[in-house]
Order: structure tokens, then sequence, then C-alpha cells
């Protein structure tokens, strides 16, 4: 489906899904042991919708929701949506201060959450509290449903994770997440057939738009476990019969670094097509390991929370480039200068995004929606990058993570890929360091395989012959963890902190 061949909201296409496919199996919950086909989901949500009516909550009003993955959440989440209400992301690692943050300032009045996360939520008199318990989700004889949204209603509400200041609050329509579901079918050739592997949290916008949307946009299913784990992921896949799955980069080094230290089993894995790997930038060394080790091509990609997920991807058949997340797909993507206007091609400049899946804007934030969006309707995104004349971009960096060392931009990127041509490097993350000389200098933070021997003073070394000295950090700092945001992004401006 193309985001401009379906003019409906999440509710006309759940009936839709509903009547051609009554009894085809969406979604599979290893866990619990659950099946999910299309017309019990469209019962759980008429359901669901119709008690979030009865505790006199309004179509268009915010109700958070708080769950860990499973069939479960995604029910509750499509459900909000499919009875007009504006479903508002809780992220369950944020710390109680970010989520009494986000349900007071989203004027939620109602927080559906499981017996698990129900601690997390505090006291708030706010709003009240409805457990999504089996009573919520099975029977069906709920009160009347709010009306139908239009595709132009809010559906989705989901913060970003910054880590200076407060998040702010994306607001995406109906239209728009319909718009990332299909960008991502588009992009991965997604058909009736194919079983997708969810094991990213659907308070981000990768495991709820590309995983969740993207399946019900095609037609097709999803395995949904309660959360990643690297000793029953090949399991899910083979048991399930998984086509597909959606990780980020942190993720594929930790399944490479326990197929070097365990061995791997391919057999039962035939019916897997790809893997997809988004939220941040994958080192050219890793994937390559990644594919000699498991044989299966990974699919390197970009997107954002303000455009429902994915904006760029490479091709699933032939004309993959390594390094590169690929060509547009469903929308448009230009390299621009200061002023929004697009630079030839191989020129570095601002990653700017324009299409069906571009948020609305941000919540109560009209100053940050007018710094986002142009006049010409295009988001900037804040990423760097070059285009080459193919189409394909090159991510360089972060505007606000350069490293400027004596007047030279130095990409962090550049600096990583380095680090990762080591086998022994399981993250890596350059990052700028206040300097009297230099105005900065650059360090690096890494977590290393067990057992491994090489220490920074070999890591810089190799640096230095691969990107030279200049650009080569100063200091390597060994941590067991970096930090990182609810995607598995490394979060650099912490590092300055916590490398000491």
């Amino acid at each position: 489906m193309r985001p401009h061949d379906y003019d409906g909201s999440l509710r006309d296409l759940i009936d839709q899904r509903s009547k051609e496919a009554p009894d085809k199996i969406f979604l599979i919950d290893p866990d619990r042991g659950e099946t999910v086909t299309f017309d019990q989901l469209r019962l759980a949500c008429r359901s669901i919708a119709g008690r979030v009516a009865a505790q006199g909550i309004n179509p268009g009003e915010a109700v958070g929701y708080a769950m860990t993955n499973g069939a479960a959440a995604a029910k509750v989440i499509l459900g909000l949506m499919y009875g007009s209400y504006l479903a508002t992301a809780v992220n369950l690692v944020s710390g109680r201060k970010t989520i009494d943050y986000v349900l007071d300032h989203s004027r939620a009045k109602l927080v559906v959450c499981q017996q698990q996360t129900r601690d997390l939520l505090g006291n708030n008199p706010s709003c009240d509290v409805l457990d999504a318990g089996d009573t919520l989700l099975a029977k069906n004889d709920a009160p009347p449903l709010p009306p139908v949204p239009s595709p132009l209603d809010d559906a989705l509400l989901m913060y970003t994770s910054g880590t200076t200041g407060v998040p702010k609050g994306v607001v995406l329509t109906h239209s728009n997440l319909i718009a990332g579901g299909a960008n991502t079918a588009l992009a991965h050739e997604l058909e009736q057939g194919d079983r997708g592997l969810c094991v990213l949290p659907l308070y981000h916008i990768n495991g709820l738009c590309v995983t969740l949307l993207g399946a019900l946009v095609s037609g097709s299913s999803l395995i949904m476990p309660n959360k990643f784990s690297v000793g029953n992921f090949w399991d899910y896949l083979r048991q399930h019969r998984g086509s597909w799955f959606s990780v980020v980069p942190t993720q594929i080094s930790y399944l490479l670094n326990a197929a070097v230290k365990n061995g791997h089993d391919r057999t039962g894995l035939e019916h897997l097509r790809f893997g997809r790997s988004a939220s941040a930038p994958l080192a050219p060394d890793v994937q390559r390991a990644f594919e000699d080790q498991f044989g299966i091509p990974l699919i390197e990609t970009m997107g954002l929370t303000e455009t429902a997920a994915q904006i760029l991807s490479n091709p699933i058949k032939g004309g993959r480039k390594i390094g590169s997340p690929g060509i547009a797909y469903g929308n448009e993507v230009i390299v621009g200068d200061g002023d929004q206007k697009e630079l030839p091609r191989g020129e570095e400049g601002e990653i700017l995004v324009r299409g069906p899946n571009v948020m609305k804007g941000y919540l109560y934030n009209l100053e940050a929606t007018r710094d986002a969006l142009t006049d010409g309707g295009w988001l900037r995104t804040g990423d760097l990058g070059r285009m080459d004349r193919e189409g394909y971009v090159t991510i360089t960096g972060r505007i606000k993570e350069l490293i400027i060392k004596g007047g030279e931009n130095i990409a962090p990127r550049e600096v990583d890929d380095a680090l990762y041509s080591h086998p022994d490097v399981i993250e890596a993350a350059a990052f700028g360091r206040p300097c009297d000389q230099y105005g900065q200098r650059v360090e690096a933070a890494v977590v290393l395989r067990d057992g491994t021997a090489v220490q920074p003073s070999d890591l810089i070394a190799m640096c230095e012959r691969k990107i030279g000295k200049f650009k080569a950090p100063d200091r390597i700092h060994v941590m067991g963890e970096l930090p990182k945001g609810p995607s598995g992004k490394i979060q650099r401006s912490r590092l300055t902190d916590l490398a000491g």
C-alpha cells in the first residue's frame, strides 16, 4: 500500500483487514503463547476504545500507554487510535521525572498500564490508571464507540528522548502513521506472507511504526516477544518462521559477539529474507562481519520520530551501498544549505525531508515547530550528510555533535567507524572534550569483548593509521556499557560526564 492509495484512518484500515482476512494471524506473542487474528484485533480494539469512552475520555484527548511489548500492548495502542484518542507513549526506562513531565504536558487523563508497570507511574493526581488485564482486552460488550477518526486527526504523541532540556512531544496523525508504515512496506517489499520479529519497544517509533504498522499496512504478521534477548532471538525466528527483523546497531553488535563466542546454527532459518538496521548509523565493518557470520543481507535504513520512522532505505534487491542508509522511499529527501536550498550532489549539508509521513508538529510548542518545519514543507532533521548522484545519502554526523578541533570539523562517525573496524570493539562513540589549545580534542568511549588483550593505546594507533593523527582520539575510555536512549542509540552528550 502506498500512502496516496489509501485515504482512511487506522480504524478504517483495521476494519478492512478484518473484513478481507478475518482468520489470518496478525500477532504472535511467544512469551504468552497467544495469537491474534485480524478479526480478534478488531474486536479487541472496539473493546478498548469503548472502555476508554466509558471513563469519560473525549475523542482527541491524550491517553497514555505504559506497557511492555507483547500482543496486549499492540492491541491497546491500536485500540486507542481506533477509538479516536491520542495514544501517548510512556517511555518505561526514562525515569519518574520524565514520565511525570510527559503525563502533565500531554494533559493525559488516563493511562493504560500493566501490573508490572503500575509503580513507574507514581501517584499523578491529574490522571487515572486503567489496568490492561484480560478483562479489558477480551470482552466484546463494550460501550458505544466514539466517532470514526479522520485521516487528519491526531493519533500518536511520542516524546523525543533528548538528553538536554525537556523532551518535545511529536504529534503524528492517522495519515502520518499509515504513510510511515507504507514507506517501510514499500522499501522492504513486504507482502501478506511475511512475518516480522519486533524486539524494539512500542514506546519508540521504530518498534511502533516500522514493525507494527509496517505489518498492518502490508497485511502481514508479526512476532512480538516481551523484549530483546540474544539467547532467544534466532529461536523466535525459527519457531515462528520469521522472514525479517528490525534491530539497532548495538543489538547487531551483541548478536555478532554471541555468535563469534558460541557459534551460530543457520538451520531452520531458510525463510529469513533480511535483517533491518536503524536508529543510528551502522559501521560498515560491523555490517560486513554480520552478513559473513549469519549469511543474510542487513539493510541499513534511517528514520526519525518526526517522520513516523523510515525516510531512507537501501533496496532489498541489488543496489545496496554499505555505509549509507540508502535512498528515499515514499517521501522526498534532499541535502540543503542554511536556507534549505538543495546543494549539488556530493556537498555536505543538512538532511531535509518532505512527505505525507512528516509530523503535524510539536505539542504546545509553536517555536520548536516553526524551527523544525520550513515554509516549503521541509522538516529539518539536524543531521549532516551528502547525497551521491544516484540519490544515496551518507550521514556524516549531527549538527550539534560535530567536534571542532583547531577550527576543523571532525564528524564523530568517522572516528566510530575506525574503532568498529577492530574485531574486539562491540560499541564505540567519539565525542569532543574542551581543550585550551584546540578548542576541542577528540576522545572516545568503547565497550570491548570479554577476554580481549587490546589496549586503548592499540586502538589509538589503529585510528591514526586509518584516519590520521589529527582526527584520532587523544584518549579512549573503556566502559562496561555506553549510555543509550530507548531506541538503543548511543547518547554522546552524556559521555563527557560519564567518561570522567
